[in-house]
C-alpha cells in the first residue's frame, strides 16, 4: 500500500482496484436466452428501417436471442407528455428488460432521423440508482435512399458511448435500400444482407461475454471515491 501511494500519490488505496474477473463466476451467467431490444426510426407504412430491423430480428431469434421490437408510432416528443405516457413507459420497461439492443434508422438530411433520436432521448440516464442503458451492448445500423453513407451510425455511437453502452465494431449501412428488399419486404441475398448477418452474430458474442458481469464492467473508480466521500461528510459531521 506504502509503494502504491509512493508512485500514485492521487489516488485512494482503499477503493483503488485491479480488474479481475474471478470476482464474477460464471454462476452469475443469466439462465434465459439473451434479451435484445431492437428500435427503428421510421413509421413510413414501408419503412425499409424497420424491414432491416425484421431481417435482423429473425437472425437473432434463429441464434438463440429473445428478440422484442419496439414501435415508434404514438411516441411523443421528448418532454412533450409525461414519464407515464403508454409509450414512454413500454420503452423504458424494453429497456430495463434488455441485455442488449440494437438501433436502425434511415439517414434523413445527413443524419439519424428524429423518430431515432426521440427514442433515445426518452431513455434516461438515471433512474435513481439505475442507469437504464449502462452496461448493455448495442449494435447501429442505417439505411440509406441513395448512395452509401456512415452519418446516422456516427452518430448513433456517440449517443450509444454518451449511454454508456458497449457499442460493437461492427455496423450496417445498407445503400439505395428500397432497391434490397422484394414485394414482401424480405431483403435480398447482397453483401448487404452478409453484413447484417455479421453484425447480429457479433452482437450475439458480445451479449454473450458481458452479461452477468455488467456490475464489474461498469464499477468505476471515480464513482467509488464519489461514494467514499459522501459516506465520509455524512459520518464525520461536526454538526447535527
Amino acid at each position: 500500500m506504502n509503494k502504491l501511494n509512493d508512485s500514485l500519490p492521487n489516488i485512494i488505496p482503499d477503493i483503488f482496484s485491479v480488474p479481475d474477473f474471478t470476482d464474477n463466476p460464471v454462476s452469475e451467467t443469466p439462465g434465459h436466452a439473451p434479451r435484445i431490444l431492437m428500435l427503428y426510426g421510421s413509421v413510413r407504412e414501408r419503412s425499409y428501417s424497420r424491414l432491416a430491423t425484421e431481417e435482423g430480428a429473425r437472425l437473432l431469434t434463429a441464434m438463440g436471442a429473445e428478440v422484442r421490437i419496439f414501435s415508434p408510432s404514438g411516441l411523443p416528443l421528448p418532454d412533450d407528455a409525461p414519464d407515464t405516457h403508454p409509450k414512454v413507459a413500454e420503452l423504458r420497461e424494453l429497456v430495463r428488460w434488455s441485455e442488449g439492443m440494437v438501433w436502425c434508422s434511415p439517414e434523413r438530411h445527413g443524419a439519424m432521423t428524429g423518430i431515432m433520436k426521440a427514442q433515445i432521448d426518452w431513455i434516461p440516464l438515471c433512474e435513481g440508482a439505475v442507469r437504464p442503458s449502462q452496461g448493455k451492448t448495442l449494435a447501429v445500423m442505417q439505411v440509406s435512399g441513395g448512395s452509401q453513407s456512415f452519418n446516422a451510425v456516427n452518430q448513433m455511437r456517440i449517443l450509444g458511448r454518451w449511454m454508456r453502452m458497449i457499442t460493437i465494431p461492427n455496423q450496417s449501412s445498407v445503400a439505395k435500400a428500397w432497391q434490397e428488399f422484394d414485394e414482401e419486404g424480405r431483403m435480398k441475398p447482397s453483401a448487404y444482407y452478409d453484413r447484417i448477418v455479421d453484425v447480429m452474430e457479433e452482437l450475439m458474442k458480445f451479449t454473450l461475454l458481458t452479461r452477468g458481469r455488467t456490475a464489474c464492467l461498469v464499477d468505476r473508480y471515480s464513482e467509488r471515491k464519489e461514494s467514499a466521500e459522501a459516506l465520509s461528510d455524512r459520518v464525520n459531521q461536526r454538526s447535527i
